[in-house]
């Protein structure tokens, strides 16, 4: 159970000298309780205070750093339920699944379209972070595989999928360095497998049972050899099983404050389907909401990748802090000296929206992105964060000058009422009044074009 406020102030100093930063020893306690600070925050508080403290208030569902350097993720950590309660922390991550019974050539088109997926979406990478190597049998080949994908050049974490625990460590230290995830401890094995994941970095280790109550007794029996560095498969024998299974875990670790499940979770989705591509993307994005850590695909491309990353970045979002792109200058089809600006909000939506139809008009332009709060249009003016003097400051401090001649400046139809403070504050400029909506900027600004077009002819 939760240490109480309470609780956390009796083994504290008792001093209120502010040196954690809060004005008194009880205040310091409450935040501890609540989970918003570290109980090592207190420079004065005992070694055994500490040890007593940390273990009671360090969250329920553990959190794990997997892989290295660029390919580090954090997995868990988790503190509620549902996004909305709070927000959801360590998005989950994906896998690609290899063997070493597969083909060169199959092996090569994985990893080929490993390497096509790979692009930015509001200002993050979307990728597939990990690759699953799983054995099958064949050592030689096996090890061959993951030499293969280390000298790929593809920038990912790797999960060792192998219940052999003589293989699993010579793949540890074919890995050495990348700080894999050791999938594969069972009831009969997990002694073998904790001493191939023990050692000075302590690998994660990935744990499966046969059902829900032998995980559980599995876990026990792990956490009783004194190894919590855990990952737990909750792939079930059935869609339905792996849904009760994913849910039940999280629910006994986050509502019932159990310890013994408070682990992140691998899927399976690629066992699930069948072999069926629509299948597996609708089942990751289940579990993507549903409390898959990591999920298991056979493969990936863009059909698989836009709906799922797009999901998983809409999920993994704190739900207080709107979704932004970065204030800048934007060029969108290829825009010259002579192209027009055009200035909205740097709500994530409305320039996907607004940049998009620009694209379909084909009229080269430079898109101001100024800081409006991450907000929409409307809501960023009735805030003050998107007025005459916050776009005029913008535009005279980005430098938009410099890249164009032409001194229009297109703005949202729907504050059209800051077109006089902006023409005060920008008197070199030709302040235009754009459409109210996104879908008319396509025939708004051919029709500028054809107009821009004419009066040059007639010059």
């Amino acid at each position: 159970m939760a240490l109480k406020a309470l609780d956390i102030f009796k083994l504290t100093p008792k001093k209120n000298c502010k040196d954690c930063g809060f004005p008194t020893c009880m205040a310091f306690s409450m935040k501890v309780a609540s989970g918003a600070v570290e109980v090592e925050k207190c420079p004065h508080m005992s070694n055994d205070a500490i040890a007593k403290l940390s273990e009671a208030t360090a969250p329920l569902m553990k959190s794990l750093k997997v892989g290295a350097g660029e390919s580090e993720y954090t997995l868990g950590g988790e503190t509620v339920l549902f996004r909305h309660e709070k927000t959801l922390v360590s998005r989950n991550r994906f896998a690609v699944s290899f063997c070493d019974s597969m083909s060169e050539e199959a092996i090569d088109a994985k990893i080929a379209n490993m390497k096509l997926v790979d692009y930015i979406r509001i200002g993050e990478e979307m990728k597939v972070e990990f690759a699953l190597v799983k054995y099958n049998g064949n050592k030689d080949a096996y090890v061959s595989l993951i030499n293969k994908l280390k000298s790929s050049e593809l920038k990912i974490a790797y999960i060792i999928d192998c219940e052999d625990a003589a293989v699993a460590k010579e793949a540890v230290a074919l890995l050495e360095g990348t700080n894999p995830i050791v999938y594969g401890a069972n009831k009969d094995n997990y002694n073998e497998m904790i001493e191939v994941v023990k050692g000075s970095t302590n690998l994660a280790l990935g744990v499966k049972a046969s059902s829900l109550e032998e995980l559980y007794s599995t876990v026990e029996a792990i956490q009783a050899a004194g190894y919590k560095e855990l990952v737990l498969d909750v792939t079930g024998e059935n869609i339905k099983d792996t849904y009760t299974n994913a849910v039940q875990v999280r629910r006994i670790s986050l509502k019932e404050q159990d310890r013994t499940f408070g682990y992140p979770s691998i899927v399976f989705a690629n066992k699930l389907s069948n072999n069926n591509p629509m299948m597996e993307v609708a089942l990751s994005s289940v579990f993507t909401i549903k409390y898959g850590s990591i999920i298991v695909l056979d493969d990936i491309d863009y059909s698989k990748a836009l709906p799922l990353f797009a999901l998983r970045q809409n999920i993994y979002t704190d739900p207080q802090r709107p979704m932004r792109v970065e204030p800048k200058i934007y060029p969108i089809n290829n825009p010259d000296e002579n192209s027009p600006v055009l200035v909205t909000v740097d709500f994530a939506l409305t320039y996907f929206i607004v940049s998009g139809d620009i694209e379909r008009s084909k009229v080269p332009c430079w898109l101001v992105i100024p800081d409006a709060g991450g907000y929409s249009v409307l809501t960023s003016w009735a805030a003050g964060k998107f007025g005459g003097n916050s776009i005029a400051a913008f535009v005279k401090e980005c430098g938009i000058a410099e890249k164009t001649k032409n001194r229009d400046l297109i703005i949202p139809g729907k504050v059209a009422v800051i077109k006089g403070d902006l023409e005060e504050n920008l008197p070199d400029w030709n302040i235009i009044i754009g459409t109210e909506e996104s879908m008319e900027i396509p025939k708004f600004l051919k029709e500028y074009q054809a107009k821009k077009n004419e009066e040059l002819a007639n010059a």
